[in-house]
């Protein structure tokens, strides 16, 4: 995506310090792209090495707080001169059945999967609408679009559908304003933290996180620009 005012784009992306937003990071810095990495954790010491300026880190967010949001994409601006694409990687996962479970693990999925996703675009908004052109790239899961929600998936399967849900109604609000909102639908992908919960699983079959990174990547680019509303799937051979 080019918007005729910098060469360089700048690209914000949530939850950057978990092993999807590092990936996804690595990807759009390889290709030139200044970044703007926000997380609700501090910002590692690997991190402030390998993403020195002009990449702005910001740790200790609460990116289901409108205006710790606003904050932060304030201070990535400011520090980088605007904000071209927000892809929103923030989220979390719980297996939990409903009998005997308690109403906070819905809350929980709701606010990190979900009300990240509502601030953090509400707080980029204005800074892409600024630009002229924009991008918004939020990562769903495979499992929120199933058919039929697995036991124990329900409030992260409806968190995550929400995000979906978001996408398209921010898509039709935004498509005659150069901004276009998509959604990325990972399967299950291969991170240190799901080898440990399934060791016995197959992890050939699953996704690897750059993989989904190539596809925020062609989000981004100029060559979907008329690509907005639409959820791809990255299943893998899953």
């Amino acid at each position: 995506m080019t918007n005729g005012k910098d060469a360089v784009r700048t690209v914000v992306i949530t939850g950057a310090f978990g092993t999807l937003g590092g990936a996804v990071a690595r990807r759009f810095s390889g290709g030139g792209a200044r970044l703007g990495l926000i997380d609700r954790v501090p910002v590692p010491d690997g991190a402030l090495r390998e993403f020195a300026a002009p990449h702005v880190c910001v740790g200790g967010v609460d990116l289901a707080n409108p205006g710790s949001a606003a904050s932060a994409m304030q201070t990535v601006a400011a520090a980088t001169g605007g904000i071209d694409v927000l892809v929103n990687v923030a989220g979390g996962f719980r297996w939990e059945p409903l009998a005997g479970g308690d109403m906070g693990t819905w809350e929980l999925m709701f606010t990190a999967n979900l009300k990240t996703a509502v601030a953090a675009s509400q707080a980029a908004l204005p800074h892409l609408l600024a630009r002229g052109a924009g991008r918004i790239i939020n990562v769903g899961a495979g499992a929120g679009a199933a058919a039929r929600a697995a036991a124990g998936m329900g409030a992260y399967t409806a968190s995550k559908a929400g995000v979906e849900r978001l996408s398209e109604a921010l898509a039709e609000e935004l498509k005659d304003r150069h901004v276009t909102v998509n959604t990325i639908l990972p399967g299950t992908l291969d991170t240190p933290a799901n080898r440990a919960a399934m060791p016995a699983a197959d992890t050939t079959r699953w996704v690897e996180p750059a993989a989904v990174a190539d596809v925020a990547v062609f989000l981004a680019s100029d060559a979907a620009r008329a690509v907005t509303g639409a959820a791809i799937r990255v299943f893998g051979r899953g």
